[in-house]
């Protein structure tokens, strides 16, 4: 069998993704360090985490060294605004010289401004719902434009519907509970207030970065891949607006929407049905389902009524079987090919994470394309980043095994 020719745009973006809450380390002024120290020990310590914020430029060198083009980073606000209104300029300048880095070494950087940590004192003034929320975040935004002045692509908000389900989530977890956000639990709906208060901050910072930036702005939805059992229809309508339609009709108007995959689950009657334990469970609990890319990007695509180019900001696979993380990937790309082919507007693919990291309260689940020694903090290309990186030196390519994903 012959690799099949992919119909990709010349400039189709291959990268990887990061967030710098989980690998930057020591981020001690945001919610998200005190929550974990003061989860009772339920969740482990993201500490110096990989040491990225010292070390990103060997990690971007070994990206672009594999043949990647693109790295899609984020900026802690917790540390450009420690405190209300004090803004720190070396802070500013260390995530600008990330942005020149990458640049010099020829990929293109991806910025996000919000993923998932905020600043305590943001989350103290009542967060997303709180009265000042949309002009505190619009005035980090404003800040942050400064650095973003040659930056093509920005990331308001990633996921804002985790974020709407994880800040409802926070207080329960102070007091003792367990966050499983992906397994064998049925999850909770996100909050639909805190849902339409994201909708109204990322409105708002489209507008700054569109009045100070050419860059091209959206945000990027976790996609759920929910599909109806029979006769759940009317109950799947449902969940999939509180998911994730309120987020993309929030979308109307961007440049570009962020589609991140990692799983499909089926609602049934009573709703999101929990992936029951089985061995192909990934090591999140999810399922093995590297068709969901393809079932996310249909149904993000008709969502947004053909109007919004897609880019691929997250999917990947938990694993400590880096053969299996290639094999994922592969049929993942290969439902990409087929939605392109069929007329989505995709314009790239950032396989998360670029590293192991720090996954929101556990370590174990390793999902990088790049192991790290936590200790000594080296770096260990897997081969799924040599594999990737000649996937994307070939413009997509794939061989036999992701050939005819489509069945």
């Amino acid at each position: 069998m012959t690799s099949r020719t992919p119909d990709l745009r010349p400039d189709f973006l291959w990268g990887a993704s990061t967030s710098p809450h989980q690998i930057e380390g020591n981020n001690v002024n945001s919610d998200w360090w005190r929550m974990e120290h003061q989860s009772q020990g339920i969740l482990e310590l993201s500490g110096d985490a990989l040491d990225s914020y010292h070390r990103y430029g060997e990690d971007m060198r070994l990206l672009a060294d594999a043949g990647l083009n693109a790295y899609r980073f984020g900026i802690e606000w917790a540390r450009i605004e420690p405190e209300p209104g004090e803004f720190s300029q070396a802070e500013l300048a260390h995530y600008r010289r990330m942005i020149e880095t990458a640049r010099g070494l020829g990929l293109e950087p991806v910025v996000t401004l919000h993923h998932f940590s905020s600043p305590r004192w943001f989350t103290d003034e009542g967060g997303w719902t709180g009265a000042t929320a949309v002009d505190r975040f619009t005035r980090y935004v404003e800040q942050a434009c400064a650095i973003l002045h040659d930056v093509n692509w920005v990331v308001t908000i990633n996921e804002p519907n985790i974020l709407a389900l994880m800040s409802g989530m926070a207080a329960a977890v102070a007091e003792g509970a367990d966050i499983n956000l992906g397994a064998d639990v049925r999850m909770p709906t996100p909050s639909k207030e805190i849902g339409e208060a994201l909708v109204r901050a990322h409105r708002a910072a489209v507008a700054v970065v569109h009045e100070h930036t050419s860059a091209k702005v959206g945000w990027t939805v976790a996609q759920q891949a929910l599909v109806p059992a029979p006769g759940a229809e009317k109950l799947h309508a449902e969940l999939k607006w509180a998911w994730e339609d309120l987020y993309h009709d929030g979308a109307r108007g961007d440049d570009f929407l962020g589609v991140q995959s990692y799983t499909s689950q089926t609602v049934d009657e009573k709703g999101i049905v929990a992936h029951p334990g089985h061995p192909d469970n990934t090591l999140t609990g999810w399922a093995y389902r590297p068709d969901a890319l393809g079932i996310a990007l249909r149904q993000a695509w008709e969502a947004t009524d053909g109007q919004l180019p897609l880019l691929v900001t997250e999917n990947g696979i938990a694993t400590t079987d880096d053969t299996r993380r290639i094999a994922y990937t592969t049929e993942a790309l290969g439902h990409l090919h087929q939605a392109v082919a069929d007329g989505v507007d995709v314009r790239g693919y950032l396989h998360w994470s670029a590293l192991d990291n720090y996954e929101w309260g556990h370590w174990a689940p390793t999902f990088g394309l790049i192991a790290v020694d936590r200790e000594t903090f080296a770096r260990t290309p897997k081969p799924s980043l040599a594999w990737l990186g000649d996937v994307a030196r070939k413009g997509g390519a794939l061989g036999a095994q992701g050939a005819h994903a489509e069945g």
